[in-house]
């Protein structure tokens, strides 16, 4: 008397809607993330290959591990950054975080 009969509902036909639906938010969080950091890295990365890529013999710059200098020398993958009067090191181009001010071109 208080027992129904139970019967078993139809399921829904397979559809990809469900699916796409349900990959949406991955999607949006993926163009998110690419907005937001690696966009902007790379164009980091463009700004800092070529302000390398410009520098030349005369120019105040600061390295990665802070050191501040003038380049006195330019080869194709290092400096010679003069740190104080007499005293030269040899740097790696890549290490070179800021350049602060530019020097006059260099007449040949």
């Amino acid at each position: 008397m208080f027992i129904s009969t139970a019967y078993a509902q139809g399921a829904p036909a397979a559809g990809g809607g469900d699916f796409l639906i349900s990959l949406l938010p991955f999607i949006a969080i993926f163009a998110i993330m690419y907005f937001l950091i690696i966009r902007p890295q790379q164009r980091r990365m463009k700004e800092h290959r070529e302000m390398v890529a410009r520098l030349r013999r005369g120019d105040e710059v600061v390295t990665a591990g802070g050191i501040i200098g003038k380049v006195t020398k330019v080869d194709d993958d290092e400096l010679r950054v003069e740190v104080a009067e007499g005293v030269r090191v040899r740097v790696v181009r890549g290490t070179i975080s800021q350049v602060r001010t530019k020097g006059e071109p260099v007449r040949e």
